[in-house]
């Protein structure tokens, strides 16, 4: 194997480990990293169907949530058709290098939101969810990649555990077959794609179990950050070299956005750490009693 087929069988295993710990991730981690040394052309059209697979797993995991959820998911999922085919006609027509930049600029403020913990509920599902599957549909299509919107999104919802795994499950399951379907129509579907296929199911049988185990030794939100710091680091860098490669800028300069990040999520991950260990702290005291100082 060759270099870049070795980096990406180890990236596609962490990638597989995080999504059998969260429940999603596998596109959040693979695609930024693989994008360093891989087109969107070559790279989304071996992870969608593999990701069609994978979400179909999810949510037959975590089936017995589905009719708490589908009913409140069903806007997103209606809407997410045009945003399909607007962004797999991108995918299609738009030059390799300015897709990477797109991807990019999409994606980071959406890791920083998620590293941040925003919250937000959203107060009218039906019409809000319609602008925002929409939206999914592109990004998705663009970049295969929907867990940090999506995470966000429903995690403000007041879903429980198997509910928000049951949602995820049913909304990246019909983005993922619509995307399948889109590709497949306009042909981007290339034998340089179909090989790297091989190379990513030994990473996604052993890392997907592996993640599931794991999960369950770590706390679900420290891991989910560390992953979100470890991407948005990723992507800055990227994102850097882009603004050289497509002559945005033309000096170093460009790599002050990886420092900007990279102070940014420090501070980010330093006050997730330390309300981590303010809350530690707390003891615990039953129903109806208070705590006292010593």
């Amino acid at each position: 194997m060759d270099p870049q087929t070795v980096a990406l069988v180890g990236i596609t295993l962490v990638a597989a480990t995080v999504n059998g710990a969260l429940g999603y991730g596998f596109s959040s981690i693979t695609v930024p990293v693989a994008l360093l040394f891989l087109t969107n052309r070559v790279l989304n059209p071996a992870l969608v169907p593999i990701e069609v697979v994978l979400n179909t797993y999810v949510l037959w995991v975590n089936r017995a949530s589905l009719p708490n959820v589908w009913r409140r998911m069903l806007p997103i999922v209606i809407a997410l058709c045009p945003g399909v085919i607007v962004g797999t006609v991108l995918v299609s027509q738009v030059h390799p290098g300015w897709l990477k930049f797109i991807t990019y600029v999409t994606l980071l403020p959406l890791i920083l939101l998620q590293a941040a913990g925003f919250r937000r509920p959203i107060r009218s599902e039906r019409s809000a969810g319609i602008a925002f599957g929409a939206g999914l549909g592109v990004l998705y299509s663009v970049t295969t990649i929907s867990g940090p919107p999506l995470a966000v999104a429903l995690s403000n919802q007041g879903l429980a555990k198997q509910e928000f795994r049951a949602a995820l499950g049913f909304i990246r399951l019909a983005e993922s077959s619509m995307t399948a379907i889109a590709y497949a129509y306009v042909g981007l579907y290339s034998q340089e794609s179909m090989a790297l296929i091989p190379y990513i199911l030994p990473s996604l049988a052993i890392g997907v179990p592996l993640g599931a185990q794991l999960i369950r030794r770590i706390r679900p939100e420290t891991f989910r950050r560390v992953c979100m710091s470890f991407d948005a680091w990723v992507v800055a860098f990227g994102l850097s070299g882009l603004l050289r490669d497509l002559k945005l800028v033309e000096s170093a300069a460009a790599y002050l956005l990886l420092v900007a990040v990279g102070l940014l999520d420090v501070w980010l991950l330093y006050r997730f750490f330390a309300r981590q260990d303010t809350h530690d702290a707390v003891p615990y005291s039953p129903p109806g009693t208070a705590t006292q100082p010593d």
